[in-house]
């Protein structure tokens, strides 16, 4: 399985991610960002207060919203 190591805000709906495997990069989630749990990430200031849960090992917002680790995997910048 694939676990987000680190994570940080970079701007806009943009953040760094690092994986256990070893790839690290930015991922864009401009018009990813659908349903009403990713409702408040639209707004940049919220969407920057991400962090990594050390349990889920992912990406999780204060609202409770998560994106599993191959979701962001899939969506690094080429």
């Amino acid at each position: 399985m694939l676990h987000v190591k680190a994570a940080k805000y970079v701007k806009e709906f943009r953040l760094w991610v690092s994986f256990d495997d070893g790839t690290s990069g930015e991922v864009d989630l401009k018009n990813q960002l659908k349903g009403s749990m990713f409702e408040p990430l639209n707004n940049p200031e919220f969407f920057s207060k991400l962090s990594v849960d050390p349990e889920l090992e992912t990406v999780v917002w204060p609202n409770g919203a998560d994106l599993a680790p191959e979701f962001l995997k899939n969506h690094l910048c080429k």
